[in-house]
């Protein structure tokens, strides 16, 4: 399978996706933004991976490129391709399946519990992966449930924590796809977001729950494993 990833900036890539597709076989390229390339010809993948990064998505006059990257979603979603959003990912899929994306009332940052709904527990691409799953957040907005999708977690602090839209569309609010490298990124990358906050995490508590990594990188290979597959 041809995996194309969108990146938004320098310090989130594909992570543990690109090495997902490593060891399942599959080639892994890349657009970036950040170096405003251009992208690629629509039928030159299967699966679409869209990464986080620090812009609202409705920052078109700071971010141009926004509006060709939704249309080139859009244009994915159309053609029937596997697509995957992962944080600021899910939510440019949400705006372009015509949900809304918000400023959520409290920044979740760190390692946060996530409950499976009762259709994420019966989704086909959730299957094998526990009710409650503790993941790795790192977000200020949050995207509603786009009309025709399916709500599949949520928790307190952000209601719409992922969502599948038929078979072939998944968006993730939350990271599985972190490495240790990918947090020590984030961390010097995003230092001043880590103010004083019920559910924002210091860098000592986010450094000292990283044990979880594995974990993590187990329930991703399996969802990616379900999605790839439905």
């Amino acid at each position: 399978m041809k995996i194309h990833c969108l990146a938004h900036v320098p310090f989130e890539d594909a992570a543990n996706i690109g090495r997902w597709a490593q060891d399942r076989g599959h080639t892994l390229n890349y657009t970036h933004f950040f170096r405003n390339e251009i992208l690629p010809d629509i039928n030159s993948f299967d699966m679409l991976a869209i990464m986080g990064g620090l812009m609202n998505i409705y920052e078109h006059d700071a971010y141009p490129w926004l509006v060709g990257e939704k249309a080139f979603i859009k244009d994915a979603i159309d053609a029937s391709k596997k697509v995957i959003g992962v944080c600021l990912g899910s939510q440019v899929i949400a705006d372009v399946l015509g949900g809304k994306v918000t400023q959520n009332p409290q920044k979740e940052i760190g390692w946060h519990t996530v409950t499976l709904t009762e259709a994420g527990q019966n989704s086909p691409v959730f299957s094998d992966i526990p009710k409650e799953m503790d993941v790795f957040q790192w977000h200020g907005d949050a995207f509603s449930i786009p009309p025709g999708a399916i709500h599949l977690a949520t928790n307190q602090t952000c209601a719409n924590q992922a969502f599948l839209y038929g078979s072939h569309v998944l968006g993730l609010q939350f990271h599985l796809e972190y490495s240790r490298e990918s947090i020590e990124k984030m961390l010097t990358h995003c230092a001043d977001e880590l103010v004083d906050g019920p559910t924002i995490n210091d860098p000592e508590t986010i450094r000292a729950s990283c044990d979880k990594i594995p974990q993590i990188t187990d329930w991703l290979y399996t969802i990616l494993d379900n999605f790839a597959a439905f």
